[in-house]
């Protein structure tokens, strides 16, 4: 069974790069002095098929870019591989402003023409993508100016967040990397959880300064960006790149903080379970009984491939071409980043998995969610479109978190897989919306200080930590630093999705749960990407995303799964 990635069926001739700027170049020269598809229909039809199949085909760097992209994150203190990814990236933006003017002009015209083209039955397959553009447009610059926040990108952003990711995976203590501490927590020994959390203390601390600088500056970028659009908040150009309403996102916030009491009544329960009087904070994810069953990567693999067979058979099929194709790289390694992830950039590249697998009941989980991603890629590749292909964080997360769930289910029912299942619908829903707000007063805190020392930070991460976690969890001295390593708070407001998608998920689970032939439907939304709003696609389902007592009736399993702890 391979377990690093394979490669081969990617172009990585530099060759390549030349093509790709001559197609690039021959759009540009084709449609950069003309108007004409701004007013007609069946010329911009044209007009957006050249464009989408230049996405589809080429890009802006190839399959040059994705590569190199990978190959970092495998190992990214090798200065060799930086440097391609800088020109690549200088490349790659250099040809993106060559083609800016043709959406950003196409955003622009007017509201009265914006209809025409709405309604017309010719651009019938591009009516969303144009309701979007259309949408974004309202926050687009000119094409002068949206080139400079291009060319600005990598160093008022990127780099400084390669530099402390870079930093936190070449730390060890006593041989050991973050990763591999962070997987230690959920070990049984409450001496291993404690030393692992005072290591972790240790690395956030060395770490702490450098990370200071990093988040004001990538702060400040952002803040000039918002300003110069004329954003109202923070977060509303991540709600417009997902596609969702601020409205929605807010009515989810509500209604999970308004719960938060569920998970001080979890963490309280589980201190009683551990026999403490409060959990110290690297205590939080100890499992209770015997789930510390180690978990290698073909028993993994065999136990996610069973679910996914039983739910539908593509599903498996998908995951084992993962499998024998090399799309998965497994194991930490000094230097490689941390975390997992799923990566795809076109509908003609393979799907690429990064794991940290280190034998964890939580290694098969994160596998089971990051190939519900890929899942999600591939049969998105349905979609006649690349301007259809790809989900918005407002849906992504539901198919991982779907697959996960279903995995963690498989497992024979006893009190500690139930008390696990709690730790992670705690952490998925009302860990990452406590983490969403503590972004949300770090926005609003930097653009009225212009800068934040660490100690703010940390107070600050502190106080929305506690605020989920309650009085049974302590905020031990060192902890507050731990949001050094959490990198989605470089994505800014990425971390709603989250609990959205688990809350979604869950409803989809029930509903194939009461009749297992609607799993059909959930592939149909698995692979509509994004050809309607993630509102209209729910709708479809019977789900009402607009509703806050949906998101409320989303936690009631949560308390249902508490009650029967109580009771156990």
């Amino acid at each position: 069974m391979q377990t690093t990635w394979n490669f081969g069926s990617l172009d990585t001739r530099e060759e390549q790069l030349e093509t790709v700027k001559q197609k690039n170049e021959s759009f540009a020269n084709k449609w950069k002095d003309r108007d004409d598809y701004l007013s007609d229909p069946k010329i911009l039809l044209q007009a957006l098929l050249e464009f989408d199949d230049l996405q589809k085909n080429y890009g802006t760097n190839g399959d040059l870019g994705y590569y190199w992209g990978l190959k970092e994150s495998l190992n990214q203190s090798d200065p060799a591989i930086k440097a391609e990814n800088n020109k690549l990236e200088e490349f790659s933006v250099k040809l993106y402003n060559q083609n800016q003017f043709f959406l950003l002009k196409l955003s622009k015209i007017s509201t009265t023409q914006q209809k025409i083209f709405l309604e017309s039955n010719t651009l019938a397959d591009f009516k969303h993508f144009l309701e979007h553009l259309f949408a974004t447009g309202k926050f687009t610059l000119s094409d002068a100016e949206e080139k400079i926040l291009n060319l600005k990108h990598l160093s008022a952003h990127s780099n400084w967040v390669r530099m402390t990711s870079q930093f936190v995976s070449e730390e060890k203590i006593k041989n050991k990397t973050l990763e591999e501490y962070l997987s230690d927590l959920q070990l049984s020994e409450r001496k291993v959880r404690k030393t692992a959390g005072l290591a972790i203390n240790e690395i956030m601390l060395r770490n702490v300064k450098i990370a200071e600088h990093e988040l004001n500056a990538i702060l400040g970028d952002k803040k000039v960006n918002d300003d110069l659009r004329g954003c109202n908040r923070p977060d509303q150009m991540r709600h417009l790149s997902d596609d969702i309403d601020s409205q929605v996102v807010d009515a989810m916030l509500e209604a999970v903080s308004s719960k938060f009491s569920l998970a001080h009544k979890f963490y309280a329960t589980k201190a009683k379970l551990l026999g403490l009087s409060k959990l110290d904070y690297w205590d939080r994810g100890a499992p209770i009984g015997k789930t510390n069953v180690p978990y290698n990567f073909a028993k993994s693999v065999k136990l996610v491939s069973n679910v996914f067979d039983k739910l539908d058979p593509e599903f498996n099929q998908i995951f084992m071409g993962f499998i024998d194709n090399g799309q998965i790289d497994v194991y930490p390694a000094v230097g490689k980043r941390g975390g997992a992830f799923c990566a795809i950039e076109r509908p003609t590249q393979p799907t690429y998995i990064l794991l940290n697998h280190t034998d964890k009941l939580r290694d098969v989980l994160t596998l089971a969610h990051e190939v519900g991603h890929g899942i999600n890629n591939e049969l998105m590749k349905s979609q006649k479109y690349v301007a259809n292909f790809g989900s918005p964080l407002s849906t992504a997360e539901v198919a991982s978190t779907f697959m996960e769930d279903f995995v963690l289910q498989s497992l024979p029912k006893d009190k500690s897989l139930l008390v696990k299942k709690l730790d992670d619908d705690v952490s998925t829903i009302f860990r990452q919306v406590a983490a969403y707000k503590f972004e949300q007063e770090l926005h609003a805190t930097f653009r009225k200080k212009s800068y934040l020392s660490k100690e703010e930070i940390g107070e600050m991460f502190a106080k929305h930590m506690s605020s989920y976690m309650g009085d049974a969890v302590l905020q031990n001295e060192g902890t507050q630093n731990w949001w050094v390593y959490w990198t989605h708070f470089r994505s800014f407001f990425y971390v709603y999705s989250y609990a959205s998608g688990l809350l979604i998920s869950k409803s989809l689970q029930n509903k194939v749960k009461q009749d297992p032939g609607f799993v059909s439907q959930v592939k149909k939304f698995l692979s509509s990407g994004s050809n309607d709003s993630p509102k209209n696609i729910f709708k479809k389902m019977d789900i009402d995303i607009t509703d806050k007592n949906f998101w409320l009736s989303g936690l009631t399993e949560i308390e249902t799964n508490l009650s029967d702890v109580i009771r156990f």
